[in-house]
């Protein structure tokens, strides 16, 4: 009876300390974000000005943006300041998170897990990136100048949050796909020869997730649809590099 208590006592104890310790990363986590935010929302009017930029540029000389709601002058500014440091912990949040399973990985999974890590955050600010620099133009362009005649484009500032919040998710995430090829294959879900037989495929689901998330002129398709088939294709050639790693490293080990 006391051998079986010890036993529970032992496997509990484990439990209770990955809790304690995921409770305590997540308030680093917490922490580190409130401390960028209380930082930021000095500047909140500036970052807001610099976001709205892309479509400032593209407005006719007697439009503005707008604020219909009341609280709207205050509230927006705030929650960009929330959104921009959250993105701005992400490299704090990917310590965490790689502290926390680190121990736990194999050698041969310690040398990809990382990398995998890192490259996902970067290849999500690449993606935000690229949609502010190249398609917030292009897109804002297009909508402002379809407006039908005596109609005045004057863009409320919480809608145009929402919308451009969207589409850097909608390309931050686009462009996690030579991550996603990646862990496919490395879950043996599917092979690399198996995607690159599916490429015709890829390339039209690029197009059509392009013509989707972009105005209907076929330059803003090709900016989206483009890259995304070149991400895939360096999806499968980082995929048979890391095959190679791990093989060098089995054999090492």
């Amino acid at each position: 009876m006391n051998d079986t208590l010890t036993i529970d006592n032992e496997d509990k104890q484990p439990l209770i300390t990955h809790i304690t310790e995921i409770r305590n990363r997540l308030l680093y986590c917490v922490a580190f974000i409130g401390i960028a935010f209380i930082g930021l929302f000095y500047f909140a009017n500036d970052l807001y000005t610099l976001l709205s930029e892309p479509l400032r540029a593209h407005l006719p000389e007697s439009s503005n943006m707008i604020a219909t709601d009341v609280a709207s002058p205050f509230l927006t500014p705030f929650k960009l300041s929330f959104v921009v440091a959250i993105f701005v912990s992400m490299p704090f949040i990917l310590y965490q998170t790689w502290s926390f399973v680190k121990p736990g990985l194999k050698r041969s999974e310690m040398s990809l897990a990382f990398p995998l890590l890192t490259s996902s955050i970067l290849l999500f600010y690449v993606g935000i990136c690229f949609a502010y620099f190249v398609v917030f133009p292009l897109v804002f362009g297009f909508f402002t100048q379809v407006a039908p005649e005596g109609v005045a484009v004057m863009t409320d500032i919480a809608s145009y949050l929402d919308f451009v919040i969207k589409l850097f998710f909608a390309f931050g995430f686009a462009f996690e796909i030579p991550i996603a090829v990646i862990l496919l294959i490395l879950m043996g879900v599917t092979t690399r020869e198996s995607l690159a037989e599916k490429r015709p495929y890829v390339l039209v689901g690029c197009f059509v997730i392009g013509m989707l998330l972009t105005p209907p002129d076929i330059l803003s398709q090709l900016l989206l649809a483009i890259p995304m088939w070149m991400l895939f294709e360096l999806g499968l050639v980082m995929s048979l590099f890391i095959a190679y790693t791990q093989v060098q490293i089995d054999g090492a080990a």
